[in-house]
């Protein structure tokens, strides 16, 4: 596979279908195989990436043990998801893009975006927007495996302007693909996304990179979001859907329609269901961080904080499966069809 084809299939489908392609953002302790296989039996992206893992840890003695719960892709995940990688010395990006490719992982992308204070103090995630050469040399690393290599970023640090030299100079790199939170680091997620500046983006883009895809992420709640902010924008080729996922987890439905709560306490069975399995394999795989993912299936219930206060009491997945039974013991029945 060239550096390009395997960004090429998925862009090429989506224009056929003359959309914008759709990926589920890597988010840490979230987008795991188990999440990404509740998405798919929801409704699946064009694309998923892994939880960022540090490239580091993926060939060190003593701590790449640590990676192999988060870099599980379980047989029925097709297409494999993108690898995401941090860190910041390019020998590490190179040791780890070999691993990553006799893994058998198709595509990298690299964290230049993550605002985590941990991240930043290793200087790594967003801490890159401030060192062009780290950056640069953390890109050429990743280059050394026969993958294409594709960044996600914000649009500066501390200042909304630092996007004016940091994103031509990405563009620069010839990536395949570059992902841009259109959010400093410093804003968080405390401010509206600056869709103002998609635009800019965009001419920058066909200035200087004009293979490059442009897939934009900040506040899209869902497909119809996405496809209207594509429809506003012409010349973004993807979107990027995080949060929003944690609202509705049929998020990247094509045809939105109402899903019942039996549909929603189903898909947080089959959750469960994963986990066991995911446990039993001798996968890292901790109850707590289970529970971020609870408030995703009581959302709009009757009495919904009470809901999910009782399910965060939980300490086992049949505790949670009792709770389950008594809130579908409440719900009127399935309606069936003649």
């Amino acid at each position: 596979m060239t550096q390009s084809a395997y960004w090429q299939r998925i862009a090429t489908k989506a224009r056929q279908e003359a959309r914008p392609f759709f990926s589920l953002a890597p988010m840490e302790a979230v987008t795991g195989s188990v999440f990404r296989r509740v998405i798919v039996r929801a409704a699946a992206p064009d694309n998923f990436y892994t939880e960022f893992t540090n490239a580091l840890s993926m060939t060190h003695p003593k701590a790449k043990a640590t990676t192999q719960g988060r870099l599980y892709i379980d047989p029925s995940e097709t297409p494999k998801p993108i690898v995401q990688l941090w860190g910041n010395a390019g020998g590490d990006f190179a040791n780890a893009a070999q691993e990553v490719q006799r893994q058998g992982y198709q595509a990298i992308d690299l964290n230049m975006g993550c605002p985590d204070i941990a991240v930043i103090k290793n200087h790594s995630g967003s801490d890159l927007i401030r060192h062009f050469d780290t950056a640069k040399a953390v890109i050429e690393g990743a280059r050394q495996a026969d993958l294409p290599v594709s960044v996600k970023t914000r649009l500066g640090f501390s200042d909304l302007s630092e996007y004016e030299t940091w994103i031509p100079f990405l563009l620069k790199q010839q990536v395949p693909v570059l992902t841009v939170h259109v959010r400093t680091r410093e804003e968080m997620s405390k401010v509206p996304a600056h869709y103002e500046l998609i635009d800019n983006l965009i001419q920058m883009r066909d200035t200087l990179a004009p293979a490059t895809l442009l897939q934009i992420n900040g506040d899209i709640a869902d497909y119809q979001a996405g496809l209207t902010l594509a429809q506003q924008h012409p010349g973004v080729d993807g979107v990027m859907i995080g949060r929003g996922i944690f609202t509705n987890p049929f998020a990247f439905e094509s045809q939105p329609r109402q899903h019942s709560a039996h549909e929603l306490l189903a898909l947080l069975r089959y959750q469960l269901d994963l986990h066991d399995q995911f446990v039993a394999m001798g996968l890292q795989g901790h109850f707590v961080p289970l529970q971020r993912f609870f408030k995703i299936y009581v959302r709009g219930m009757r009495h919904a904080a009470e809901l999910r206060n009782d399910l965060m009491q939980t300490q086992t997945t049949d505790e949670v499966r009792a709770i389950i039974d008594r809130i579908e013991a409440t719900l009127p029945p399935v309606e069936t069809q003649a």
